[in-house]
């Protein structure tokens, strides 16, 4: 009996041994998740991305792993924001920055990156700048692009530029509005198309293009 009680300790033994070790390299698999993510795209991925790119079915499971993090000293956490994580590891990259100028209300007639137009400055990696060309950023108002991917509230990181091309997304002055339409050149005339089927085109004789869209960043 002692010697049937002393081989079921072992094994229970050898099946936690195992689960510990599983649940380690599961760590790591999140540790690693993260890294490349967020050095990927400049922002931590959410608990429910996680779970779906390393098929974990509880997102209790990856908060765990996220505290077991936290206590080994690899992620830092800010309680009261759920995305707010920083890896250490990354920030020892010395990963450079650039500011780019938030604009706010743009007006006719004004350079668009004059300094009472600018309200902000945002930071992102030197590596997704491609080109040495001027950019801003425009916070997104309203429900017309939504057919193309770009949501109110989004930020849209706009090239400087004067002209455009035939279905190009741009920034373009009517009047005294700065609206963010799709461009195109007609006979006599432009139309400025948006991307929501219940929105009819803006047709307009002539238009001050701004910029053109080159990327979008969006806040969860």
């Amino acid at each position: 009996m002692i010697s049937s009680l002393f081989h079921a300790i072992i094994g229970l033994k050898s099946v936690w041994g195992e689960l510990m070790k599983k649940g380690q390299e599961k760590k790591e698999m999140v540790y690693e998740y993260l890294l490349s993510f967020t050095e990927a795209k400049g922002y931590p991925p959410s608990v429910r991305e996680i779970c779906s790119a390393l098929d974990i079915k509880s997102t209790s499971s990856v908060h765990s792993y996220l505290n077991q993090l936290e206590s080994d000293g690899k992620i830092e956490r800010d309680p009261t924001k759920p995305r707010a994580l920083m890896i250490p590891e990354l920030i020892n990259k010395s990963i450079e920055m650039v500011p780019i100028p938030m604009v706010g209300k743009i007006t006719a007639g004004e350079p668009v990156l004059a300094v009472e137009n600018v309200e902000d400055y945002f930071q992102m990696p030197l590596k997704f700048v491609k080109h040495d060309n001027d950019l801003f950023i425009l916070r997104v108002e309203g429900e017309s692009m939504i057919e193309a991917g770009i949501h109110n509230g989004d930020f849209a990181i706009i090239e400087k530029a004067s002209s455009a091309k035939n279905g190009d997304i741009v920034v373009a002055m009517i009047g005294s509005d700065a609206t963010i339409k799709r461009y195109f050149k007609e006979k006599n005339h432009v139309r400025l198309q948006p991307e929501n089927s219940s929105m009819a085109p803006i047709i307009v004789m002539e238009c001050e293009i701004l910029g053109k869209l080159v990327g979008l960043y969006r806040k969860y």
